[in-house]
C-alpha cells in the first residue's frame, strides 16, 4: 500500500521540479550546458496595460504634456506712476489706466524705453513725439486692433493730418490686448537710433501726442476728437511724473471765462433788486 503511494509522490515530484530531471533550465548555467531564455511574458497584458494608461489615465489626473500656456496681458501698475515710470492720464479726475479716455506710461530699461497705452476705443491708441506741440513731421508709435482680434504695434509718420505707415519699425517686445471695449499695449524702442527723419532719439525732450480712434479692417482712421490733447511741456524720458489732463466734460467749469461767470451771476444774485 504504501510503496504505490511513494512511486506517486516520486512521479509528482519529478513532474513538479524539472530540474531534477536534468530539464534545461534558464539563465546561465555551467559552460557547455545549453541555455533557453524565457519568452516575453503576457505580451499582450502589457500592451493592453500601456493602451490603457495612455488612453485613460489622462482622464484621472495625468494630463499628457502640454506647451506651456501662453503669459496673459500684465496690467498696467499705476501705482508706479511718478516713482518708477511716468504717466500721462487723460479723463476723469482719478482714472487709471482702465478707466482713463487715454493712458500712457514710458519708463527707461537700459537701452530702451517702455512704453504702455490704452484708450477707450476698439480700434488704434498712438502717441507721437513732436517739436512743435502740432500734428505734421511727428514720429508716431500705434497700437491697432485688427479684425481677427489683435493688437499690433505700427510705426508711422505723420504728413500734415496724415498718418503714413513706415515699413522700419523700432518697437520690439511688443504685446497687445483688447479687451472691455478698450486697446491696450506695451512695447520698446531703442533710446538712441541712427538719425533719420522718420524716428527720433528719445534721449531728447519731445511734447507728446496723444491720439485715439477707430480703425477699418486693420487700418487707422481719425482720431476721436478733433484737437486731441498734447503734453504742456517737452517731456523727458529721465524724468518720472503723474500728470493728470481732465477731458472735455471735466473742463468746463475749469476755465478762466466759466469761473468769471460763476462770479458775475452770483454777485448779479446776491446784490440783484429784491
Amino acid at each position: 500500500m504504501f510503496l504505490p503511494l511513494l512511486l506517486l509522490l516520486r512521479v509528482g515530484g519529478s513532474l513538479g521540479n524539472p530540474a531534477e530531471d536534468g530539464a534545461p533550465r534558464s539563465g546561465h548555467g555551467d559552460p557547455g550546458e545549453p541555455t533557453f531564455e524565457e519568452p516575453h511574458q503576457d505580451s499582450y497584458s502589457t500592451f493592453a496595460a500601456e493602451l490603457f494608461e495612455s488612453r485613460y489615465l489622462s482622464q484621472e489626473g495625468y494630463p499628457f504634456p502640454t506647451a506651456p500656456p501662453v503669459d496673459p496681458f500684465a496690467r498696467i501698475k499705476v501705482s508706479d506712476c511718478g516713482i518708477t515710470k511716468g504717466c500721462f492720464r487723460y479723463g476723469k479726475p482719478g482714472c487709471d489706466a482702465e478707466t482713463c479716455d487715454y493712458f500712457l506710461s514710458y519708463r527707461r530699461i537700459g537701452a530702451d524705453v517702455e512704453f504702455e497705452l490704452s484708450a477707450d476705443t476698439d480700434g488704434w491708441v498712438a502717441v507721437g513725439f513732436s517739436s512743435d506741440k502740432k500734428m505734421g513731421g511727428d514720429d508716431v508709435m500705434g497700437c491697432v486692433h485688427d479684425d481677427n482680434g489683435r493688437v499690433r504695434i505700427h510705426h508711422f509718420y505723420n504728413v500734415g493730418q496724415w498718418a503714413k505707415e513706415i515699413k522700419r519699425n523700432p518697437a520690439r517686445d511688443e504685446e497687445g490686448i483688447f479687451e472691455n471695449n478698450r486697446v491696450t499695449c506695451r512695447f520698446k524702442r531703442p533710446v538712441y537710433v541712427p538719425r533719420e527723419e522718420t524716428i527720433v532719439d528719445l534721449h531728447l525732450s519731445w511734447y507728446y501726442l496723444f491720439a485715439w480712434g477707430p480703425a477699418i479692417q486693420g487700418s487707422i482712421t481719425r482720431h476721436d476728437i478733433d484737437s486731441p490733447p498734447v503734453s504742456d511741456y517737452m517731456v523727458s524720458i529721465y524724468s518720472y511724473q503723474d500728470i493728470f489732463m481732465p477731458s472735455a466734460a471735466y473742463q468746463t467749469f475749469s476755465s478762466p471765462f466759466c469761473l468769471l461767470l460763476i462770479v458775475a451771476l452770483t454777485f448779479y444774485i446776491l446784490m440783484g433788486t429784491p
